[in-house]
């Protein structure tokens, strides 16, 4: 019988596809969006799925009436997403930094292409990796998190979902598009066997909430909107109580609290994959599908001798520093970063290895995957000591 159950939830999936399921299995009820490639297909699958849930999608006028309105929708206490691209997330930025400012979970699914601007829409990328981080103005917290296969966009949709839901912060999904529209075979989990966290919530007398006082783990319960509880909601800095305050000590005492909630529940979020990381000489640090074929190289490495090893990072933002300095072993003499860009992440495990290691960025910006042979070439040279800090192009 549990031979027929665990058959009958396998599923040759797209990446987008499983997305839009995790999305459903986290409880999200509430999807707005404007269709753009390579992100399409998330909202196509919503558009039909979510009513037979009791949800509602919405096709927005442009990407900043969508995360308008999935902030909305939050604030009445429904989990809710959009999906977009590059062009479309540059748009999002202004109301990403006010979600992140009022506390208000939402998740924000970032399917990369090539860009900037029109770029290349079917093709993919990894460029959006420092936007994920800075795109908005000002020190606002962020979480941001990165498959690189379909089952784990299936396990990282309902991950965003239940970090948004903790901690009220805003949490970015970044597929590249490979990662986006390519298809696996996935065995979903049972409903009742995933975790899935809720938002805490505002109780007690309406009459004196302080909506915005943290608890210990430094979230304050959110008070709903429509539930009888007076809750005023700015992007102001603001008190306690929700209204704007100038006040230098509570600006300061704001936007530390802010950044220590994620800080304290760092290592709680923090999602990497270590592998052949105990004897490494050379340490490969990647994410998305450009983990997948450094995952090749590696082992490629190892049939020739090489003792090399893979971190894989899923957890790209808060930057998981002390996962990068747990793998440089003693024996680790070179570290290599292969990104579909200019070098974005790279800068962020030099400043974790800070010398204990030459690192090595390798980049690619052509539209087309990273092959494994690539990445074991660097790794080659490595060992040689025919490479350094200098930026090795892939294409």
């Amino acid at each position: 019988m549990n031979a027929m159950v665990e058959t009958q939830n396998i599923r040759m999936m797209q990446g987008n596809e499983a997305v839009a399921e995790g999305a459903l299995a986290a409880g999200c009820r509430f999807y707005a969006g404007y269709p753009i490639s390579p992100s399409s297909e998330i909202a196509e699958i919503l558009s039909a799925r979510l009513p037979r849930f009791g949800g509602r999608f919405i096709q927005m006028e442009d990407e900043i009436g969508s995360v308008a309105a999935i902030i909305g929708a939050s604030l009445t206490g429904a989990k809710s997403m959009t999906a977009t691209s590059g062009p479309g997330f540059s748009l999002m930025q202004e109301n990403l930094g006010y979600a992140s400012l009022a506390e208000i979970p939402i998740v924000i699914v970032n399917v990369m292409r090539v860009g900037p601007s029109t770029g290349m829409p079917t093709s993919p990328s990894q460029g959006d990796v420092m936007q994920a981080r800075w795109g908005t103005h000002g020190d606002h917290p962020v979480v941001a998190l990165a498959p690189s296969s379909v089952k784990e966009s299936f396990q990282l949709t309902v991950e965003a979902f239940n970090i948004s839901e903790e901690l009220r912060v805003p949490v970015i999904l970044l597929l590249d598009e490979v990662i986006g529209h390519m298809r696996e075979k996935v065995l979903l989990p049972d409903p009742g066997s995933l975790r899935v966290s809720e938002r805490k919530k505002a109780s007690g007398p309406r009459e004196g909430l302080l909506p915005y006082k943290p608890d210990a783990d430094g979230v304050p319960p959110m008070a709903l909107f429509g539930q009888g509880h007076r809750c005023h909601v700015t992007g102001l800095y603001h008190d306690e109580r929700g209204f704007a305050s100038s006040s230098p000590a509570n600006a300061s005492a704001l936007i530390r609290r802010l950044h220590d909630k994620i800080e304290m529940a760092k290592d709680r979020i923090t999602i990497t994959q270590g592998v052949g990381l105990d004897d490494a000489e050379v340490v490969v640090v990647a994410y998305g599908s450009t983990a997948r074929a450094s995952l090749r190289a590696v082992k490629d490495a190892r049939e020739k001798g090489i003792k090399a090893g893979l971190l894989k990072l899923m957890t790209i933002w808060p930057f998981p520093a002390e996962r990068v300095k747990a793998a440089l072993g003693p024996k680790v003499k070179h570290v290599i970063v292969p990104e579909m860009n200019l070098g974005q992440l790279v800068g962020e495990v030099e400043r974790a290895v800070y010398g204990a290691a030459p690192v090595t960025p390798v980049s690619k910006v052509s539209g087309h995957l990273f092959q494994p042979v690539e990445v074991l070439r660097v790794i080659e040279d490595a060992v040689a000591d025919r490479v350094g800090f200098t930026n090795r192009r892939g294409g």
